[in-house]
């Protein structure tokens, strides 16, 4: 992956955001304030905008911009995934990354979300879907050098299986513990963005 593919990894996630983001704000509203949908339209807008005039000569160049835009948004999503956006970038600034890049980028990334907002897998939280994620990319780092393609199908998948298994989960962390059984049956908007993120990597 060159900084254009990370570029274009972004682009499509961008516009997997937009066709989800009512949907999200749905599931949010139905556990939490509401307010997830719009706070990361907002620092999605920003990275679009930014990346517009930014050189960027490496992936790492890439997701800095997208961390920043995060970083500056209200709530706690926005700040979280603007962490794991920095972290992925320390692992990526080279002119062309592998699965070792991002395994290491995925799981120091990760690790710090977890570190920050104290969740851990079971919580419902966006963790559900990016422990799995960097498992798998990891799995796919191990001895000779993993197909990039069909590690990133792998985390994808493992996302976006982490993702809907929040549904059955009761909340631990997040706006959504605050309202308990309520919530029960309900998709974590953060888990399920996680898996938007991760299936356009391989779109």
């Amino acid at each position: 992956m060159n900084a254009s593919e990370a570029r274009r990894w972004m682009e499509r996630f961008f516009a997997a955001f937009d066709r989800e983001q009512q949907a999200l704000t749905d599931l949010d509203r139905r556990s939490g304030d509401g307010d997830f949908g719009a706070n990361l339209r907002s620092a999605l807008n920003r990275a679009r905008t930014a990346l517009a005039t930014a050189d960027t000569a490496t992936p790492g160049d890439v997701f800095d911009v997208v961390s920043t835009a995060f970083l500056n948004t209200g709530g706690t999503s926005g700040p979280l995934f603007g962490m794991w956006f920095r972290h992925l970038a320390k692992a990526t600034r080279a002119e062309t990354v592998g699965v070792a890049e991002l395994a290491r980028g995925f799981a120091d990334a990760t690790a710090t979300v977890q570190r920050l907002g104290g969740a851990k897998p079971g919580d419902k939280t966006m963790v559900d879907a990016m422990v799995p994620a960097a498992e798998a990319l990891t799995a796919a780092s191990v001895g000779a050098p993993g197909d990039l393609p069909e590690a990133l199908t792998a985390a994808a998948a493992a996302a976006r299986s982490g993702a809907d298994a929040t549904a059955g989960l009761l909340a631990r962390r997040g706006r959504a513990s605050y309202v308990g059984e309520v919530a029960r049956g309900v998709l974590d908007p953060g888990a399920v963005t996680v898996a938007l993120l991760t299936e356009a990597a391989c779109s």
